[in-house]
């Protein structure tokens, strides 16, 4: 592994989910994991919020016109690889994710598989879209799952079972 030191802020920010322990771990190592599969040069910064259904709902109404809570919202810093530096350290500011713990749980229950899992998958797709990947088509959403399940295995976390991928 090459000497890029990632830096990964965990920030919680809800009370309706207990943060289990080794999950803040396991957000970092599936940052370290997707910047590796990704060929990222250099050091890196990655801000992850935990929140609730009601936070992401509001989030989601203000920045995609959507009135529902969502899994996970990526906000980038960069466009076209190109990204702001902080500059005490010099490493590239990726973004922010905010992942609604409640959502989690939800999701971890319906697909039958460890909230570990499902946070580890929600943190692999968010990095993507901080590094510039998009669903809208479905061949880059074909590419993204690829991707994701790839992370997933290096982690230890394969799949249960099947995903439906819906809109």
């Amino acid at each position: 592994m090459t000497e890029n030191k990632i830096r990964v802020i965990i920030t919680n920010k809800q009370k309706a989910v207990k943060i289990p322990t080794g999950l803040r771990m396991l957000i970092r190592r599936c940052c370290h994991a997707v910047l590796e599969l990704e060929k990222f040069e250099g050091p890196a910064e990655i801000s992850v919020t935990f929140t609730d259904n009601e936070e992401i709902k509001k989030l989601n109404a203000q920045y995609r016109n959507i009135d529902a809570a969502t899994d996970v919202l990526s906000f980038p810093m960069g466009e076209n690889g190109k990204y702001d530096l902080n500059h005490e350290t010099g490493a590239k500011i990726l973004g922010d994710i905010v992942i609604s713990m409640e959502k989690a749980v939800e999701q971890a229950d319906a697909f039958d598989h460890s909230l570990q899992r499902e946070v580890a998958y929600l943190t692999a797709h968010s990095v993507l879209h901080l590094l510039g990947y998009d669903h809208v088509e479905n061949m880059e959403k074909v590419r993204m799952r690829e991707k994701e399940e790839l992370v997933m295995e290096q982690l230890g976390l394969p799949a249960s079972s099947s995903y439906i991928v819906s809109e």
